[in-house]
Order: structure tokens, then sequence, then C-alpha cells
């Protein structure tokens, strides 16, 4: 009897893997220099993980017994990693488009915030949803996502506060993990805000106290996953005190750090990640010399925003210096109500336009570098044997095409986004 695989796709004029050596992350030097294949070919097992990569005449030759479940013929077009998405917010329920409005007649993101609109009045229509519309919204915009070639996705709470709320909030994600093919990287972020009619102290303590141990207990009873804890260190938010010990208390319980900081006003946040052991702090915004040597010499990935500091107007990170400082530049869409942006080949157009990053350097900020973020660089990230069979055929013959780095009217990308979770398309 023939050996069966999954999925096949054979005679891509180029295969951009990205890496080849099994590295975690990319830093500057690295991304110069991104793996590449010409005339190539890729097989995906039955696991969902990919079995070979290579030259199309050697895998033709290595797998001529097998019989493929579906084969895609990719002639005159390129296969890329899926992307991966390192920072969103995309459980929630009303919108903020009068807040728009309000910004283009000059008030800040903190004057809206302060006024009760912003995260607070997106937490009362949150509140107010029943499960069930939640994740009808959350499951059209994940699809969304996987559309614009997604095929792993940072996924927030933080819209509820209250504990009861974001539980909901997390048992909507957990449910999308279980039904939907897109890979899910769970993040609590019940200190997103300070609820109203608490201080930042009992706010603190009531996440400490409260929030997180009903988060171990789900997850030991297996009704949850999570992986990481956000808290949105800023000024009028979560000072830096209590960003630490909510980030300590997390990481006690087992999840990795990886939160908000120096986007509005320079907190020394990305100091405190590199102290910390975070993963990832994302905005960066305002961050200092210091801050960017801190993350450097921590390994800690900057997880850059370019859609926020397009939408409020913010200064651009300065992901120039960081990268020539040995930073590990990751990109994200924060989509989220005051974002709305579900496509990560716009974010990396305007990584390139507004923060002056290569064609490589976002590609490879978008795929390897953000699963690094998410601690999941061993899984995805790249086209490398033993990794998910996560992909994007984009309908091009390089990657450096134009069609895909210029705005279009419908879509950036004319892709198909192939997402193998558990051995399922």
């Amino acid at each position: 009897m023939s050996a069966t695989c999954k999925l096949l796709l054979e005679n891509a004029a180029q295969m951009v893997l990205v890496c080849s050596k099994e590295e975690e992350f990319l830093l500057q030097e690295g991304m110069r220099h991104l793996a590449v294949l010409e005339n190539a070919s890729l097989v995906v097992g039955n696991d969902g993980y990919i079995k070979a990569v290579g030259p199309t005449e050697v895998i033709r030759s290595e797998f001529s017994h097998v019989l493929f479940e579906t084969v895609i013929d990719c002639s005159g077009k390129c296969v890329l990693p899926g992307f991966v998405d390192a920072h969103t917010h995309p459980v929630w329920a009303g919108d903020r488009v009068h807040e728009f409005a309000m910004k283009l007649a000059g008030a800040t993101y903190m004057d809206i915030h302060q006024a009760g609109g912003g995260i607070h009045f997106t937490v009362e229509h949150t509140e107010a949803a029943s499960e069930e519309e939640l994740f009808c919204s959350f499951r059209q915009r994940l699809d969304r996502m996987l559309r614009c070639g997604t095929t792993l996705v940072e996924c927030k709470s933080g819209y509820g506060l209250k504990l009861e709320t974001e539980l909901k909030m997390l048992r909507v994600i957990e449910r999308a993990q279980r039904e939907m093919d897109i890979g899910i990287s769970p993040t609590y972020c019940g200190a997103h805000s300070v609820p109203k009619g608490k201080t930042v102290e009992e706010a603190t303590n009531d996440i400490i106290e409260h929030h997180l141990p009903a988060l171990k207990r789900m997850a030991v009873n297996g009704e949850i996953h999570v992986d990481n804890i956000d808290v949105f260190c800023e000024k009028g938010v979560f000072d830096l005190e209590s960003t630490r010990r909510i980030l300590q208390a997390g990481q006690a319980i087992g999840l990795h750090l990886n939160f908000h900081g120096d986007e509005l006003n320079p907190m020394n946040s990305a100091e405190l990640g590199a102290d910390l052991g975070a993963h990832a702090v994302s905005h960066l915004e305002e961050i200092s010399d210091e801050g960017i040597a801190a993350l450097a010499a921590a390994k800690c990935s900057a997880i850059l925003l370019p859609t926020t500091a397009y939408i409020l107007r913010l200064k651009q990170p300065r992901a120039r210096d960081m990268l020539n400082a040995g930073v590990i530049v990751s990109l994200g869409s924060d989509f989220n109500p005051n974002a709305y942006c579900f496509s990560m080949p716009m974010v990396m157009h305007l990584a390139c336009v507004n923060m002056k990053m290569s064609l490589k350097e976002a590609l490879a900020a978008s795929t390897i570098n953000a699963a690094y973020s998410l601690g999941k660089s061993h899984t995805h990230g790249s086209l490398e044997v033993g990794k998910q069979g996560d992909v994007v055929i984009i309908n091009a013959s390089r990657f450096m095409a134009r069609r895909i780095w210029w705005p279009r009217t419908r879509s950036l990308l004319s892709a198909i986004a192939w997402n193998y979770r558990d051995g399922n398309m």
C-alpha cells in the first residue's frame, strides 16, 4: 500500500523559507539574507507538519511512491510561511467610529480614555454582549485575518476588566482554538485599564488575588488555555510598580510576559521587560536608548505596531535604531476597535514606508520574529522540516513583487492561506 501525505506544493517559482538552520529569530544581518529556494516543492504530512522542502526534482524523486490528498501546482507563484500577527485585541462588542471624528478634531487617545471612552466604552458593550454574540463576531474577524494570510494570531482579552467578563472572553478564544483552523496564542489582558470605581492599587490586588488564581484553576481543569499575560503600562493606567507586580504574579503561574509599554509616555517599560525576562514588549513609540539596549541584551522582542502610530498620529517606533542595536523586531496589527486592520501585508507596507524597514526585514518581523515573541518559533514562522505546515501562496513569482507591497483598492495580497492544525485544513 502506498504511503499518504496531506499536501504537496510543487513547482513554486520561489519558496521563501525565511530560515533554514532552525534559528529562533533573526537579527538585522540575518534578515538581509533570508533563506530562499527557486523551483521548489514542499510536503505536509497527515499530522499537519512539514516533512520535506527542497528542489522540485529532489522532492519528486523522494516522494514518488506517496499519494497526496491535495496537490497544488505553484508554477509562476511564490510560497511564504503563514504570517504571524503578534498583537491583537479581536474579542469585543460595539464600535468606536464616533471617536474617530473626535480624534480628527484634535482629541488625543488619553483625552478620550479619561472621558470614559476608548477602552471603557468597549468594556461596557462587551460586558453586555452574550458569549455567542462575541464568538460570532470573533469568528468573522479571524476568517478575514486568515484570508489576508495570517495563520497564527495572538488574541487578547482585556475588554472585560471584571473577572466574569474576562473569563467570558477567554472562553470565546478557547472555543475558537477548538473549532477554527487558525493558530491562536491566547493572552490574558485583565490589566488593560483600571476599572471605573477602582484605584490602581485596588485593581492590581484584584488581579493578583482573584483573576490569576481563577485562571490557574480553569487551566488545571482544562477549561481554558492561556499562553501570555499583558498589562497596559502607561501614565494614567498601570504604573511601573503595579505592572511589575501583575507580571510577576502571572509569571509565577507559568504565563509568558508580553505587555504594552512606552507607547504614549516614556515609562521604562522596555527596561522592566528585559529585567523580568519578558518574551516581548509592544508599542515602544517612547522607548529610551537605555530601553533599546536592554531589549537587545535580554533577547526580548520589540513588537512594533505601525497601524497604531498611524491612526493615533504618534511618532513612529524607532525600528531602525532597534535593528541597528541588535533588537529582535516583530510586527503586529494591533487589531482593535481603534485600529481596525486585519491585514499583515498592510502592516508590513506601513512598516516599510513609515518605519523605514526593508521588505526582507518586514517579512522576517511578520513570520519568524513574531513567532518568537509568542514563544512559538520552534513550530511556526518559517518553512522548515518539523514545523507546522502553514503557508501562503501569492500570485507573483517572487515575494518582493510590487503587487504585494503596494496598496490596492481591494487587497494587498492575492493569496491562498493554508493552515494545517491537527491535520485539518
